[in-house]
């Protein structure tokens, strides 16, 4: 379940936001629903039903924005063909200024995500769902700014937690190597910057910045831990243009113990499948940089709608390529591309993804759509959204270098908003080769993906939606061929009141090796009270 302790207080500082602003929506709700679910291959056919219960709260101020969607539902099943399942599924998204130059940040996700890389690849999540685990992640800290003069000054420091429940049965072939599965993992992460900018103090701008960061998951003791000082100059070429280049040392060391074997040397593991760590192991270092790192770049900023920038240097041992470029063409229609590069973890890289995603969204609205484990569009020009494929590509419970693409378009013209995602996601991982049912090491995978949405709001009381998607994943593992997911959904809402009626319909296809493409065809009926 999402976290209880992140809705009460998120729905808190809403609260607060309310005396403030009168700006606050709180719409809790209850649903019954009816899903058939089709496997155009064999023509089988599953029926059962749900009934759900969930809220929407919004909040925006002038100290104050925040966004909190969340969804439990509760599946009946007809016959013993399905069986009942709970899900949690949503999103939250807060920021709070609580002072001058103090901001409150803080964000929640529940989801369901593929679990091995080389299983099923699930679109459209009703029916019996393959390799499917699911997840729930937290953070939250705080963050000040001030000034010194001409120096800007900022600190920062964030905690968040992450937990997977072990996966559904995962398709994968017989003969292919068991990988282990992700438990849950607590990570802090503290910064501090000084900086100065250009003309104030000298014709450059210069920064000067610190962090520290840890991990500790609970699969095989494993740890991530990094330390970094970095120092950046900014030199203006002219009024759209600036040079910058920066130098710094930094040490990231991840690793991890040993798994408990039996008498024939095979790993332990407990009834959820995880491998029981062995305590009497020693640490073993997976993965170690240690040393001085450096990047040079340009940023260009024409007008205030468009800025990039690019820097390419040397960091974990090799050439390392990074990039921003936003444009808001109105307040209305905004882009977003990013180019990343860093050693990071699962419940890293989908902390730091959820803190990117904007304070305002679009919520999910049936069974079908925005899962929350895509794109997530924005329901603002300025921030279009953002995209988590790159982290749901499966969920490892390795240390991983990860470089790749995301880029985000979201334009609203009247009753209409509409937009897509993209992106390519590389990721190598570290296990040390001498860990007993870990067979990761040096393995690299990949992933491409696509995203369409559409959404219009006919009269005052209807509104479509549709919804078209495409996904690539490659292990790198042998003997595992690269697979393919693709399909859409659409869906119909009519108001009578307070009683909102949905029919929603969808279709999907997996198709991976020279194994027939299967495909499936979904369709929902659902009745939702709002009070």
């Amino acid at each position: 379940m999402l976290s209880a302790g992140v809705a009460l207080a998120a729905l808190a500082v809403a609260g607060q936001a309310e005396a403030q602003s009168r700006r606050l929506t709180a719409v809790p709700y209850i649903e019954l629903g009816q899903v058939l679910d089709a496997d155009l291959n064999s023509g089988d056919v599953l029926t059962y039903s749900t009934i759900a219960a969930g809220i929407d709260v919004a909040a925006s101020s002038a100290r104050l924005t925040g966004q909190l969607s969340y969804r439990y539902e509760r599946r009946i099943a007809w016959d013993d063909r399905i069986g009942d399942d709970d899900i949690h599924t949503g999103l939250a998204r807060v920021s709070a200024q609580v002072a001058r130059g103090l901001t409150l940040e803080a964000g929640g996700i529940a989801t369901r995500s593929r679990s091995d890389i080389r299983g099923a690849a699930p679109g459209v999540l009703v029916g019996n769902v393959d390799n499917i685990s699911q997840v729930y992640a937290v953070y939250g800290g705080p963050s000040y700014a001030t000034r010194a003069g001409p120096v800007a000054i900022a600190a920062s420091y964030q905690a968040g937690y992450t937990k997977v429940e072990s996966p559904s049965f995962t398709a994968v072939p017989a003969g292919q190597p068991r990988l282990d599965y992700y438990d849950d993992s607590f990570g802090q992460a503290a910064g501090v910057s000084a900086s100065v900018r250009p003309g104030q103090v000298l014709p450059v701008g210069l920064t000067a910045s610190g962090g520290w960061e840890r991990e500790d998951a609970g699969q095989l003791d494993g740890r991530y831990q990094s330390w970094r000082v970095r120092g950046d100059a900014l030199l203006p070429v002219s009024p759209y243009v600036a040079l910058t280049g920066g130098i710094g040392y930094e040490r990231v060391e991840t690793s991890n113990r040993a798994a408990l074997t039996d008498a024939a040397g095979a790993p332990v593991v407990d009834r959820d499948g995880r491998f029981v760590t062995d305590p009497a192991a020693p640490r073993q270092i997976a993965y170690r940089t240690d040393g001085v790192y450096y990047d040079a770049g340009v940023v260009w900023r024409p007008n205030r709608r468009l800025a990039a920038e690019a820097h390419v240097g040397k960091r974990y041992g090799s050439l390392s390529y990074t990039g921003l470029l936003t444009y808001q063409a109105s307040e209305h229609v905004g882009f977003a591309a990013d180019v990343y590069d860093s050693v990071t973890t699962f419940g890293r890289q989908l902390r730091t993804g959820l803190a990117n995603l904007p304070t305002s969204f679009l919520s999910a609205r049936d069974a079908f759509t925005q899962q929350y484990n895509g794109c997530i569009f924005s329901t603002s020009g300025s921030t279009p959204g953002g995209c988590l494929n790159d982290v749901f590509q499966s969920i490892s419970t390795a240390s991983y270098r990860a470089r790749g693409v995301d880029a985000v378009l979201s334009i609203t013209r009247g009753r209409s908003t509409y937009g897509g995602g993209v992106g390519y996601a590389n990721r190598k991982l570290f296990n040390r080769d001498s860990v007993p049912g870990v067979t990761l090491f040096g393995i690299e995978d990949q992933s491409a993906y696509g995203q369409l949405f559409f959404n219009r709001t006919l009269t005052a009381l209807s509104t479509f939606d549709a919804n078209l998607f495409v996904n690539y994943y490659e292990s790198g593992i042998a003997r595992s061929a690269g697979l393919w997911s693709y399909g859409g959904t659409a869906s119909y809402g009519h108001s009578f009141g307070r009683i909102t009626t949905t029919a929603s319909a969808g279709v999907y296809a997996f198709d991976t090796g020279d194994v027939d493409t299967a495909w499936s065809a979904q369709a929902l009926l659902a009745a939702r009270y709002s009070f």
